[in-house]
């Protein structure tokens, strides 16, 4: 067994405050614990610059350096193994290199990009930093086709790029939905592309005609405006609010479809919780979302609302076929998605790594 470090610099898995990111991290975290290896959070020291503020840069350079040489130190010393998850341009890991060239442990990265364009302006030395430990990684897990690309692209040496699709901290598969309850939205109400994705909806709702319901799950600071753009809709769009994991369970184990357009999601765990519980899709074919939806005919950015319309009204006329779709799609969950395959997927490539370092 193996006793690891794990490390996000952008937000600790133990962060009071939720996010897809933290949620990722825990999940992550748990999933390399699962066969009964030790994973242990190395630090909650968060290297994060939002805005390319060099002053705040250099002062977490200074953070980072004494706190590498405080672990280099003090962690364990059957430590073998260091690992990061997300590190990128403006949360580059500052401390994994450092740490496991110091103690000569493995170095492997969970969803690191490199943003070449990122080398010049305000994130220039962030951007660098990220880079380099990138270069000191013996492996990369990427979770998407599109991370892949610039991984490939800047492959330092011999360094492994491995795929970890995304995957539900969940070892089977929920019950089955119904589908027999109204169509379901799951998302954060805040302006960018959250908002944006809200207003794609909006448009395309105008599109499907006969008779139709929808819940949208979610609050945030720009609920305000998402509620104006579906006035229109009156009562046949109702708002949850957010729930917790419970209440959200009942709601895709009723959901007869699930509709999220998907503007730059990362991917999107809210497509594998629906397609876990058979909910069939109508999503926009982006980066990132097509990593985690079964293959169909998700509809381009170039069809817009009409496009993805098009596909809502095909399951909404046609109930075989969303229960066909729907099944497909939570055996595709099974299959790819779940945790045992994460685990899998993540020792048998790492744990020749630790032989060969013993």
């Amino acid at each position: 067994m193996a006793r690891v470090a794990f490390y996000a610099p952008m937000k600790s898995p133990d962060s009071p405050k939720p996010s897809g990111d933290r949620e990722m991290a825990r999940n992550l975290r748990q999933a390399l614990g699962a066969e009964g290896d030790i994973v242990e959070l190395a630090s909650q020291l968060r290297i994060y610059d939002k805005a390319g503020d060099r002053a705040l840069q250099d002062e977490l350079r200074r953070k980072a350096t004494t706190e590498a040489a405080r672990l280099a130190e003090e962690l364990p010393s059957d430590t073998n193994l260091w690992v990061t998850y997300h590190n990128y341009y403006k949360a580059p890991d500052l401390l994994g290199p450092a740490v496991s060239r110091a103690r000569d442990i493995p170095y492997v990265q969970l969803e690191s990009t490199r943003a070449t364009s990122r080398l010049a302006g305000p994130w220039a030395d962030f951007a660098q930093a990220a880079h380099d430990a990138c270069d000191s990684a013996e492996v990369i897990f990427y979770h998407t086709a599109n991370d892949l690309i610039t991984l490939e692209r800047e492959r330092f040496g011999t360094q492994a790029l491995v795929e970890l699709p995304p995957f539900l901290p969940i070892t089977e598969l929920p019950p089955v939905s119904t589908r027999d309850g109204p169509m379901l939205t799951v998302g954060m109400m805040r302006p960018g592309d959250k908002q944006a994705s809200y207003a794609i909806l909006a448009d395309t709702l105008e599109h499907l005609t006969g008779d139709w319901a929808l819940d949208v799950v979610g609050d945030g600071p720009a609920r305000l405006e998402v509620e104006a753009l579906m006035a229109r809709f009156g009562p046949r769009v109702r708002f949850l609010g957010q729930l917790d994991r419970d209440a959200l369970r009942a709601r895709y184990s009723q959901a007869s479809l699930f509709v999220w357009p998907g503007v730059n999601e990362a991917y999107g765990m809210v497509y594998l919780e629906a397609q876990a519980c058979g909910v069939p899709v109508a999503a926009q074919d982006r980066p990132g979302v097509r990593d985690v939806l079964i293959p169909s005919d998700h509809p381009d950015t170039g069809s817009g609302a009409k496009g993805l319309a098009v596909r809502i009204q095909r399951f909404l006329d046609h109930p075989d076929l969303s229960q066909s779709e729907g099944n497909r799609a939570r055996a595709y969950v099974a299959h790819r998605h779940l945790m045992p395959s994460a685990t899998e997927r993540f020792w048998t490539t790492v744990r020749p790594l630790l032989e060969k370092n013993r």
